[in-house]
């Protein structure tokens, strides 16, 4: 089974709790700050965020966390987690990256445990094969990330990438499945509206019609119905 279609099962098996992310946050990692600020106007775009939300929104997006180096790390793992495939986008066309860097300046809690395990990363890297992760052959990289990926199972000395790992697994899938490629890959409608046909004919068929009530077609939805002979 390809690791996008593994991540697809665990995440419509999460969905009713409130999705990945929020497994790596704590209650007061989500509220707003007091922030003064002048009124926003109301966009074209339809959002309707309050003016603070707007503004934080702002604010961050105005600051840099990761370095080049880290951000093309980050980017090179998030494609080892979840490859590109021909049945979806890629990480890039989710801008799965810049979701991490977005999250690591909301939450400041993931900064440290992010930038500490990029340089593990890199550390282990240099000790193994006398270059950065990047810049190690693919077949070099995919050794270090199985050493690093299965958190039941942490070899001694290990410990801190696989949880640097399992951090940035959650967040990359995060980022991918809440994005617009994602949501419509895994097939979620969420409360779409849609038309129901109806039942099949041959129910209606065995009663009175008398004492059935009628099937709303699709083409009469915004007709008024008349229940005067029910």
């Amino acid at each position: 089974m390809e690791k996008i279609e593994t991540f697809k099962i665990l995440v419509l098996g999460s969905l009713a709790s409130s999705f990945i992310l929020s497994g790596c946050t704590s209650e007061t990692d989500n509220r707003v700050p007091e922030i003064s600020v002048k009124k926003i106007e109301d966009k074209e775009d339809g959002n309707d965020r309050i003016p603070q939300e707007e503004a934080r929104d702002i604010e961050l997006q105005s600051k840099t966390f990761f370095s080049e180096h880290e951000m093309s790390t980050i980017t090179l793992l998030a494609n080892i987690i979840i490859p590109d495939n021909d049945n979806s986008g890629s990480i890039i066309d989710a801008e799965v990256p810049e979701f991490i860097e977005f999250i690591a300046k909301d939450i400041p809690n993931h900064q440290i445990p992010l930038r500490d395990g990029l340089r593990w990363l890199d550390h282990e890297s240099n000790r193994r094969f006398k270059k950065l992760f990047q810049d190690s052959s693919k077949e070099q990289q995919l050794e270090i990330v199985d050493d690093i990926a299965y958190p039941d199972d942490i070899k001694p000395g290990f410990q801190q990438g696989t949880v640097f790992f399992s951090r940035l697994r959650n967040l990359v899938a995060t980022g991918y499945f809440t994005s617009k490629i994602g949501v419509e890959y895994l097939g979620y409608l969420g409360n779409t509206p849609n038309v129901w046909n109806g039942v099949p004919q041959d129910v209606p068929d065995k009663y009175d019609e008398k004492n059935f009530i009628p099937i709303i077609k699709p083409e009469e939805r915004n007709d008024i119905m008349n229940w005067d002979n029910f």
